[in-house]
């Protein structure tokens, strides 16, 4: 792995793994307890530089990769590349050149989906699970299935299939991307990650976590201490999916619900996530 100074951050990594070299941006020393970061749609790693700093200065080992399509060492063409075995994969690709045999992993949005398929499929690997306002996938299905409201929260996620959201997107210097994020994350931030997703092929790879359709198996209970944090303002994920979650874990389970915040916790309120992923960490 090569390191080099970046501004913001400790440090500036890229792992290699079989399917390519991610990105990332990492602090805290070598041997401190590894924690993992996945970030969502349409964010980067630093989404997460907060945290990773924070935890950096606490001892932690914290590292925050682009994932798939995210880092342009690791953009496959097709579809089916970015199935939800695939991001799982790459999940513990990372790790395993990290040389971590069991973590901590923190998911935020889409990040916080494949956290729970991780820690579903292969719980010894991880120490605690943290989804960040994405429910459990299980949870959600069910909200999905019988509740109107949630039904009408998710309607983006079969819009953006379409073949031309990527220009729609894009269009009038990216208006409908920084819509997106609701005047609730820093306007430099959200120039950051419109230039990235404006580099060729970018955006589309990153629509292609939309387009790969669903699991080909069922996601199970999880096993793993979990925190599970949820905003009452959130856009995306509603109160029925949200509250059923627990039902879905098995294992040591704490709620957070945070009053009067977005889908962008990680950057609205960092202070306040931090705490929380502090204490979970801590007690585990």
């Amino acid at each position: 792995m090569g390191a080099a100074r970046v501004p913001g951050v400790t440090e500036h990594l890229s792992i290699p793994t079989p399917a390519g070299s991610f990105d990332a941006i990492a602090a805290g020393p070598a041997d401190g307890r590894p924690v993992l970061f996945l970030h969502g749609f349409p964010e980067a790693a630093v989404a997460w530089e907060y945290q990773v700093n924070v935890l950096g200065r606490r001892g932690f080992r914290a590292v925050a990769p682009d994932q798939r399509g995210y880092s342009p060492g690791v953009r496959p063409s097709t579809v089916a590349e970015y199935g939800v075995s695939e991001l799982v994969g790459d999940v513990l690709a990372i790790a395993d050149e990290l040389g971590w045999s069991r973590f901590d992993l923190v998911g935020h949005d889409w990040g916080g989906a494949v956290a729970w398929w991780t820690a579903a499929e292969h719980p010894q690997r991880l120490r605690t699970l943290t989804s960040v306002t994405t429910p459990h996938p299980g949870a959600l299905a069910e909200a999905l299935r019988t509740d109107e409201d949630q039904q009408l929260r998710s309607q983006y996620m079969r819009d953006w299939r379409s073949s031309s959201t990527e220009r729609q997107m894009l269009a009038n210097g990216g208006e409908a991307l920084r819509r997106m994020f609701e005047w609730r994350v820093g306007q430099s931030r959200v120039d950051e990650y419109l230039r990235r997703l404006s580099e060729p092929g970018a955006l589309t790879a990153a629509l292609n976590w939309y387009r790969a359709g669903r699991p080909a198996g069922s996601i199970g209970k999880v096993e793993v201490p979990t925190l599970y944090v949820w905003s009452t303002e959130d856009v995306a994920f509603g109160s029925t999916a949200a509250f059923g979650t627990e039902q879905w874990v098995t294992g040591p389970y704490s709620f957070q619900m945070l009053e009067d915040v977005s889908h962008w916790v990680p950057e609205e309120v960092p202070e306040v996530l931090t705490g929380v992923i502090l204490e979970h960490l801590q007690g585990r």
